[in-house]
This record gives C-alpha cells, structure tokens and sequence, in this order.
C-alpha cells in the first residue's frame, strides 16, 4: 500500500528554488498515483496569488504548473488563514482553490500524512 505524503511549501515563488522544487515533487508524486497533499504555509500563500509578474524578478511563472496538479491527481490543496491573513491574501481570490485551515485544522492534516516534507 502506498504511504500519503504532505508536501509543505513554506516559499514565496520569487525567492529561489524552493518553490519550484516542492511543485515538481508533488507533480512527480501525483505522475506516479502516490496519496498526496499540498500545504502553502508562511511566505508559500504568495504562490496562490492571482496576477503575479514574475519575469519583472526573472523567475518563471509557477500559475500553469499549479494549475496542472489536479491533471496529475493532485487535489488535497491547502493554505493556512493565519498565513494568508499575515500577508493580505484574500482567500476568495487565489489562484487556484484551496482549502484554508486554521491552527487545530493544519494540525490533523499534519497527522493525517504517513510523512511529512518542508521546502
């Protein structure tokens, strides 16, 4: 049986690497049917916001990769409110759909998980 598996992205898209490497686990995780979830947690809500301008930093996008996760299965998407709230994200306006936990709720989905990884 497969083990489940958390990724937590705790970066913002334009800061290095981090972010970028966190999606490509999940999409690999998701090529190969392994149970995942995905948690924006601190400066990793950033990724969920609409209208980002990336080239501006010359970085790339992460928008069309994000949207591809539930093609590869990828549908447990999750964000923390105190993150979102910390940084003036509206929840209503991201990116893509998530499910917002507050602290007792990020808790159980840690739990949840068979193994846990932060980017």
């Amino acid at each position: 049986m497969a083990r489940s598996l958390l990724i937590i992205s705790r970066q913002a898209p334009w800061s290095g690497p981090s972010a970028r490497e966190a999606l490509d686990i999940v999409l690999a995780g998701g090529a190969f049917e392994l149970p995942l979830g995905l948690l924006f947690l601190d400066d990793g809500v950033f990724q969920l916001a609409a209208a980002q301008q990336p080239a501006a930093l010359e970085q790339k996008d992460l928008t069309a990769n994000l949207q591809a996760l539930p093609l590869f299965g990828v549908d447990a998407l999750f964000a923390a409110r105190h993150s979102l709230t910390e940084r003036n994200l509206d929840e209503t306006a991201l990116a893509l759909p998530v499910e917002v936990l507050d602290g007792a709720g990020l808790s159980t989905l840690i739990n949840r998980y068979d193994h846990v990884i932060t980017i």
